[in-house]
């Protein structure tokens, strides 16, 4: 920072400087003003951005789920440990009896005998050096390394790694399994993640130690060790509907699919003579409750657009100056700037094109949805929707399917909706630079956006005026100064020269 001095003419220069400059520093103040108003734009779409994605990650996550709009409820009788039952919008009403013959596993490799120390059974903190098995040689020499190759996937250990740290290395690799270790009876296991004979679990080590250890022969998995090894198998299970009956298996899990039911199989049958009863009854409940949660969302959204869309817009009230709002109120800023601040959205063309293509998603199905109670409102509210909730599950109640298939079908509501919020989140982020994957409202904004851009160019043209008018004030410093000096050298001479003619 520059510090001037005034001279001793009189003339108060800062005062006369500050003058002169405050008119060349009026196409700053408007610089700064759009830059600042182009900055509240973008907080804005940000804002709209964090709408859009949680309304679309709403439909995908919650409407467009099958089960979130079934009017049917499975219940299980019976043999209730066996098996849990979900029905699907299409699952059929007649009563089938499940027998589980067998249960989905997993291929596991398990020891038969414990790892142990000095002090008793193996605990996870325990390192492997401490293991009883580890050679004596080794003790008191350096951390020796141990080669695993699990499912073509190459794993390194230390010596001095715990149990506990064996297993993360394991759990965490690309092996596709698990690997586990039971304090209680200190035995070690390694299963695949996949369920059934697919999955595998092959190891190989290929450690070449001073001391000779071996990491399976430490964890009690090696040749010697009379480890157990469990080939996985599918799930089975026998269906009895009426007179007729069907065995359904599953290769890789423990999920089976009969007759829209999806069954989970968790043990096999007890008694054969009791088998899980599963039955099926209309309950819109769940059905209605997710319609108005759709609703709600979808309301709040449009409402939310269309208040942005006709906001009110003072042009009277441009972003306040830091030299403006040093000499107001903090009450006057605070209103001042909800003025200023308001329109900033007015008739945007994204927030339109988005309005108009929910609407219109909605008025292609409206024949269909007035049919189950769903309806818009008067034409000044902007296509907001309404339900009938009797109306809907009375509905329901005669067609469990049809809300399944307008919503949720291949060329349905949901599906319709999340192109258009798909299409809204790009145009936000090729005009705004918004995160299209994401509705955080501190996410950071892409510079090659169009406002990104458009803020760079603010940026220049600010700095190359706050340097031409950094230039200019030196300017007229120094002709004051010189003026000044002047004025200064003419006072002198003429004190001289009066002195001489006394």
């Amino acid at each position: 920072m520059t510090l001037r001095i005034n001279g001793f003419s009189g003339m108060d220069i800062d005062s006369m400087v500050k003058e002169l400059m405050t008119a060349k520093r009026a196409p700053l103040d408007k610089l700064n003003q759009q830059k600042t108003y182009l900055s509240w734009q973008r907080d804005s779409y940000r804002e709209m951005n964090s709408k859009v994605f949680g309304f679309k990650t709403k439909l995908t996550d919650i409407f467009a789920k099958s089960n979130s709009m079934t009017s049917q409820t499975a219940a299980v009788s019976g043999d209730t440990e066996a098996i849990k039952a979900d029905a699907s919008s299409s699952a059929i009403t007649t009563p089938m009896q499940v027998i589980v013959t067998q249960v989905a596993t997993k291929t596991t490799i398990a020891a038969t005998k414990s790892m142990t120390t000095a002090a008793g059974t193996a605990k996870l903190t325990t390192n492997l050096k401490s293991l009883t098995d580890y050679p004596t040689t080794a003790e008191g020499s350096a951390a020796e390394t141990f080669k695993l190759k699990i499912n073509g996937t190459d794993i390194q250990f230390s010596s001095t790694d715990t149990l506990s740290d064996v297993i993360s290395r394991i759990n965490n690799s690309s092996a596709n399994v698990t690997a586990s270790f039971d304090e209680v009876s200190g035995k070690f296991s390694i299963s695949s993640k996949t369920f059934g004979d697919s999955g595998k679990v092959d190891i190989e080590e290929s450690s070449s130690t001073p001391s000779g250890a071996k990491l399976l022969n430490l964890l009690k998995l090696g040749a010697a060790d009379e480890s157990k090894t469990t080939i996985g198998n599918g799930a089975e299970i026998k269906v009895t509907s009426g007179s007729d009956s069907k065995t359904f298996t599953s290769d890789n899990s423990n999920n089976i699919v009969v007759n829209g039911i999806a069954i989970t199989v968790q043990k096999v049958t007890a008694d054969l003579s009791k088998p899980s009863t599963i039955t099926t009854t209309i309950d819109p409940t769940k059905a209605v409750d997710t319609i108005k949660s759709f609703i709600d969302t979808y309301n709040d959204l449009l409402n939310t657009m269309n208040t942005k869309v006709d906001e009110e817009k003072y042009r009277d009230y441009p972003p306040l100056t830091d030299e403006q709002k040093s000499a107001m109120k903090e009450t006057d800023i605070t209103a001042w700037e909800a003025k200023a601040k308001s329109g900033l959205l007015k008739n945007d063309d994204i927030l339109k094109d988005t309005i108009s293509a929910m609407r219109s998603v909605i008025n292609n199905s409206l024949g269909q949805l007035s049919a189950m109670g769903i309806t818009t409102g008067q034409y000044y509210e902007g296509g907001k929707l309404y339900l009938d909730e009797d109306k809907l599950k009375q509905a329901l109640q005669s067609n469990p399917q049809q809300l399944s298939d307008i919503f949720q079908g291949s060329d349905g509501i949901v599906n319709k909706l999340s192109t258009t919020m798909t299409s809204t989140l790009q145009k936000f982020s090729d005009r705004a630079g918004t995160n299209r994957f994401s509705g955080d409202l501190s996410a950071a904004f892409k510079d090659e956006s169009v406002m990104g851009k458009q803020m760079k160019e603010y940026t220049s043209r600010i700095s190359d005026l706050i340097k031409r008018l950094d230039d200019q004030e030196d300017r007229y410093y120094k002709q004051f100064s010189a003026m000044e000096t002047a004025m200064n050298q003419l006072q002198s001479q003429s004190s001289s020269l009066f002195g001489t003619t006394q």
